[in-house]
């Protein structure tokens, strides 16, 4: 019986890929070999002896220690994408909204609750809308920073809606780079961009490399005229930076879904409430994802998209698996491989991964495994944890 806590309110859509014959899936779990959670913050959370894995429902994981899981052997699971659509339906929400004044027309229109005559209200109406006039956007240049799971997407509807899209990525995986458009232009540098864009989006995760992106140096390059999107994460851009430029009129517009004391109230900035994966459809969508990579790493081992381990995936061939984690120094998987030979158990396929100092193993073998061949492959220097599925 595999147990599972789960932290936050976790779709029942997600909830119900785990078979309740073999699956304990509560938020009271003792002893768990998973957790599953959305925002809850994992820093101060006591780590049982017993977890292997944990799912976040999203693509952010500052709310998760990542890098003091990974020395434990824990796999760190995100769902890049799960929510894609939701936050490319708000940035489409975002660049009409940037180009045409219609936030304030709307509430201009708002304020006029007392008059309640409709003729006058007309000709009033008539005479005013010029103050909310704007541009149209097909025709202009489109800027996406970021050109992963989401990013691409936005990327492609950019030239939909008849907007010339270019786009920079020092980083483009393969999968993301097939589901691009050859019509997206890619900038070889984050300044050639944004001294075209006339729009801007962020697509980029939130990293050390990434903090303050956007601050007062690239800022400077801009048009005066262009308008930055960030749908992405706060601290990409510096709010300082930015309130000294729209302040000195340095470019036109900023729209956030991160309010910041010293944006709200300003008529050249929109914000909204972190509203971006906000749809029944994203929070479905991601829970399932997270559902379904838990799933098959508890039962087979399989790494999918997870932000401190290598992805690694072998299909069962038969026999028995092992799997471990190690430090990736030399002579691990040797020393392994030598135990299983002295045991006499014949490997019948295998896969060996490495991301950066950390090396991750898929085994099957033939023969029965026993409990201290478990014991001597933990006992080998560098292995820091062990599974027989």
């Amino acid at each position: 019986m595999y147990k599972i806590r789960t932290y936050n309110t976790i779709s029942a859509k997600g909830l119900s890929r785990f078979p309740k014959e073999t699956y304990s899936v509560s938020a009271s779990c003792a002893d768990p070999e998973a957790f599953m959670l959305r925002s809850q913050k994992l820093h101060a959370e006591v780590v049982p002896d017993s977890l292997l894995a944990v799912a976040r429902a999203g693509a952010g994981v500052n709310n998760i220690p990542v890098s003091d899981y990974t020395q434990q052997g824990i796999v760190v699971f995100n769902t890049p994408g799960g929510n894609a659509n939701a936050v490319k339906e708000l940035v489409v929400a975002g660049l009409l909204l940037g180009s045409r004044d219609i936030y304030g027309g709307m509430n201009y229109v708002q304020a006029l609750n007392k008059v309640d005559d409709g003729a006058a209200l007309s000709k009033l109406l008539e005479h005013e809308k010029k103050r909310f006039s704007g541009t149209e956007i097909s025709g202009k240049t489109l800027g996406v920073i970021g050109l992963g799971a989401i990013g691409s997407i936005i990327a492609n509807l950019g030239l939909e809606l008849g907007m010339d899209v270019i786009g920079y990525d020092p980083a483009i995986s393969v999968e993301a780079a097939w589901q691009l458009s050859s019509l997206v232009e890619r900038m070889e540098n984050l300044e050639a961009l944004l001294a075209r864009a006339d729009f801007v989006t962020l697509h980029v995760p939130a990293i050390p490399a990434t903090k303050h992106l956007v601050n007062a140096k690239t800022l400077a390059g801009m048009k005066k005229t262009a308008r930055i999107l960030n749908f992405a994460r706060e601290e990409i851009v510096s709010t300082d930076d930015m309130v000294a430029a729209l302040d000195h009129g340095v470019i036109a517009g900023y729209i956030s879904d991160f309010p910041a004391p010293e944006l709200i109230g300003r008529n050249d900035v929109l914000l909204m409430p972190h509203i971006g994966a906000s749809t029944t459809e994203a929070e479905e969508n991601c829970v399932v994802m997270a559902a379904n990579q838990l799933k098959d790493f508890l039962e087979n081992g399989n790494i999918h998209n997870s932000v401190n381990y290598p992805s690694t995936k072998m299909s069962r061939n038969g026999g028995c698996r092992i799997t471990f984690n190690n430090h990736n120094v030399p002579k691990v998987l040797g020393n392994v491989l030598s135990i299983l030979a002295e045991a006499e158990l014949n490997v019948v396929d295998m896969v060996n991964k490495s991301r950066g100092g950390i090396a991750y193993n898929i085994i099957d073998v033939e023969g029965d495994l026993f409990d201290d061949l478990k014991n001597q492959i933990s006992a080998v220097d560098g292995v820091m944890r062990v599974r027989f599925i």
